[in-house]
């Protein structure tokens, strides 16, 4: 049996600017579509809409349950909380999927 693991991760437009969590199976899938919106139809307007396309944060947990709780938890939490999460794990805000889809430089 294998485990699943899913992801709580956090989306910034820029340093301090527009935020989107999100809960998925596939923390890099997930961040190629936010980062393609117009290839895939089932993108969220709003983070097309803002330019909310910057992995700035994110966790694993092997229980779907687990990761749910914490996306709510997150999002109920104030916007200093959010960002001070941020700032503790990434403090300049680098987007940490660089590199993940990128062809390497020649």
């Amino acid at each position: 049996m294998t485990t699943k693991t899913y992801w709580v991760y956090i989306l910034a437009s820029q340093k301090n600017g527009t935020l989107y969590i999100g809960v998925t199976n596939s923390v890099e899938r997930r961040t190629w579509q936010h980062k393609h919106p117009k290839s895939v139809p089932s993108s969220s307007s709003f983070t097309q809409r803002y330019g909310v396309d910057r992995l700035v944060y994110f966790e694993d947990f092997g229980d779907v349950t687990n990761a749910i709780a914490r996306e709510k938890q997150l999002k109920a939490g104030s916007r200093a909380k959010k960002i001070a999460l941020i700032e503790k794990e990434n403090s300049e805000w680098r987007d940490l999927s660089e590199g993940w889809f990128d062809p390497p430089a020649l």
